[in-house]
Parts: C-alpha cells; sequence; structure tokens
C-alpha cells in the first residue's frame, strides 16, 4: 500500500533509540524526510548513520534537550514546516507515590505533557494552513490501565491525552489528526530496565524475568519495535486521515477492558 506521504517532513523525538527509532525508520521507508532527535550525540550519531543508508538526503538529526524550550525550538528551527510531528519522550521509572515530591512531579508534567503540548502548539498552525498535518503521541497503555507504581507518567500522560482529544476536535477540517500509541511491552531498552529491576527484586536469571514478563502479555511475547513503527506510519498516511482523537493500543491483546 502506497501511504501517500513521500515527500513529507517529519520530526521525530527521543528518536535514536527505541520506538522513537523505529518510527523514523518506517517514515523513512515511505520515503518521508525525518529529523531525528536526542540529547545524548553519540547514541543519535550511530542511529543517524543507520538511517542514512535508507535516504542520506532524507535525514537529519538535531541533538537538544526536548525538555527545555532551547531544546524545543532548536528541534522546531529544523523543520518549521514539518507535516508530521511524532511526540516521544522518557517516562519516569516505576515509585511508590508515597515517596514522591513536587520535584518529581514538576518533572513528569514537564516531560511527558508540556514538552509535547509545546511541540503541538510550535507546529500546529503551519499544518492547518497547509490543510495537512499528522499529529502522533507515544503515551502508555497504562493511560487506560493505571498502575499504583507508575503514577507520575499516568497521570502526566493522562493529561496529554485529554488535551489531545480536546484539540483534535478543532482541527479535523484542516487534515490535521492527532492520535496516541499505547505501547506496552515492546522489546526495547525500556523491557532492559524493568527486566534487570525484576532480577533484583526476585533473585532470577535474565531468561526467567523475561519469560515471566513475557506471559503477563496475552500473546505471550514481546512487541517488536518495527511492528509500532508500521503502526505509525499508517496512522501518518493518507488514508488515515478520517481516525483522530484516538488512542489506539499496542500490547499484544492484553487489554482487559472494552473501550
Amino acid at each position: 500500500m502506497d501511504l501517500g506521504i513521500k515527500d513529507r517532513k517529519a520530526i521525530v523525538c527521543a528518536s535514536s533509540k527505541g520506538l522513537g527509532k523505529a518510527c523514523a525508520k518506517s517514515l523513512m521507508m515511505e520515503g518521508v524526510s525525518v529529523v531525528i532527535n536526542a540529547r545524548g550525540e553519540d547514541s543519535l550519531k550511530e542511529t543517524f548513520e543507520e538511517l542514512s543508508l535508507i535516504d542520506e538526503n532524507k535525514i537529519a538529526m538535531v541533538v537538544a534537550d526536548l525538555n527545555t524550550e532551547e531544546g524545543r525550538e532548536k528541534i522546531v528551527e529544523s523543520c518549521p514546516d514539518a507535516d508530521i510531528l511524532i511526540n516521544n519522550n522518557n517516562g519516569p521509572p516505576p515509585v511508590n507515590f508515597l515517596d514522591t515530591d513536587k520535584d518529581a512531579w514538576l518533572e513528569a508534567l514537564e516531560s511527558n505533557m508540556l514538552a509535547a503540548i509545546f511541540m503541538i502548539q510550535a507546529l500546529l498552525p503551519g499544518m492547518k494552513q497547509r490543510k495537512f498535518g499528522r499529529i502522533i503521541n507515544i503515551t502508555s497503555a497504562m493511560v487506560k490501565s493505571p498502575h499504583p507504581m507508575m503514577s507520575l507518567s499516568t497521570s502526566a500522560r493522562t493529561g496529554l491525552t485529554a488535551f489531545s482529544k480536546g484539540i483534535s476536535k478543532e482541527v479535523a477540517k484542516d487534515n490535521v489528526t492527532i492520535n496516541n500509541l499505547l505501547p506496552e511491552r515492546f522489546d526495547t531498552d525500556r523491557q532492559v530496565f524493568m527486566t534487570e529491576m525484576l532480577m533484583k527484586n526476585q533473585n532470577i536469571s535474565r531468561d526467567e524475568a523475561r519469560s515471566q514478563i513475557a506471559s503477563s502479555i496475552a500473546a505471550n511475547r514481546f512487541g517488536k519495535p518495527e511492528e509500532f513503527g508500521a503502526t505509525c506510519a499508517f496512522l501518518c498516511s493518507q488514508q488515515a486521515s478520517f481516525i483522530s482523537g484516538q488512542n489506539i493500543q499496542l500490547d499484544g491483546g492484553s487489554y482487559e477492558g472494552l473501550i
């Protein structure tokens, strides 16, 4: 299927690895010019070189901290007429709510809600004017299935979800869509962290920890980043222009609710 987005321009935030990288790669495979971003130059440069093999003329990199105003300005300036924005950012680690403080909450809100909102604010007017825009926020399956140890992440991401839903209704007439992708248990560095934490807490091997995590998924396996990237690319397509304001779960069928 031709997704109809060849030669479009995209910014993919926090894309030196994991799900962000998968989205950038999938978009490039569709002929999209992509700006990738991360705080760490070494890992970003490595990804830049890898994706350059797809098309060296359609990849650029920006080393910048998405959680700062200066960093966001630098990213936007690299592609002010972006047609596609993929908001992604690291989430806070699991923590007991009683152990959190104001600084932890402010950091979570900055990274998992406000950073995305300000990126949207910067790029949305141009998308509306050009009558094409695709905005995707990578959030979490726990937005719909909150866990007590993930209160920082789910609270901030749920705020972004509510904001995006409201704005999506206003811009749909301009062929601008805003959707959220809700991943669960994809085989990325995040799962390495979760695996190592489980190994430590239960004094078990890496294979035992991974098996235990995989058994909690209905599909009985970890998700593949390329599966996530392909879904992201489709939501950016011409064919997906009637899909907006949605929370799309990629969780191997694990969600137990109806809506």
